[in-house]
């Protein structure tokens, strides 16, 4: 298990929220920050602080990307006509992981990373194994027909902790998802509150 991997236990108490919203999400029994001190840290938050804790949130929710990887994404929304905020969401969630995980051909962005980097995901019939490839509107996302057997993909599909969001339209039967169009930031469903004006902010600093 890489280190980031181990490290996603612990980022719901670091964070303070049930990030995923997960049943078994370690701050459901245990709500404030891990360490020695963790239950008499106490203190009002900066400015900076409360942006730094909107960032940390946004990027470990898609999967712990790195700081490159996430401000690369930034500026690349930076440059799109129109909200910057609305262009950040709308590049996380076009990002083959993502739109994985939505589907919920996977529990977890780090499951879905795990299918497509081991061939199991083909894009418009084509195999892509990259999980920052972005989607465009009317794509298809299907499960490689060897790979529709696979129990972790069933599990995930028959699992009541998420539904599948409007602008994913799913054929469970196929395993087989179309995405509609690029959600707008009040559609996407995140368990937790997010602040991406936030993270606009932090990097615009």
């Amino acid at each position: 298990m890489t280190k980031r991997l181990a490290s996603k236990h612990k980022v719901d108490r670091r964070l303070k929220v049930n990030l995923w919203g997960r049943p078994k999400s370690p701050f459901n029994s245990r709500n404030y920050p891990p360490g020695q001190h963790g239950k008499t840290r106490k203190g009002k938050i900066s400015d900076y602080g409360s942006q730094l804790e909107a960032k940390q949130k946004l990027k470990f929710y898609y999967g712990n990307m790195n700081e490159r990887q996430f401000r690369n994404v930034y500026r690349k929304a930076l440059k799109k006509r129109g909200n910057t905020t609305e262009n950040l969401i709308g590049l996380l969630e076009r990002r083959l992981d993502t739109v994985i995980y939505r589907a919920k051909f996977a529990t977890t962005v780090f499951s879905a990373r795990q299918l497509i980097n081991h061939g199991h995901i083909k894009v418009n019939s084509k195999k892509v194994n990259i999980s920052s490839y972005l989607i465009k509107e009317k794509d298809t996302i299907e499960i490689k027909d060897k790979s529709k057997e696979l129990v972790v993909i069933a599990g995930a599909i028959v699992s009541k902790e998420r539904e599948v969001p409007d602008y994913i339209q799913m054929d469970e039967k196929n395993k087989i998802a179309k995405f509609l169009r690029v959600p707008k930031f009040s559609e996407v469903p995140y368990p937790t509150i997010m602040e991406p004006s936030l993270v606009i902010e932090y990097y615009s600093r």
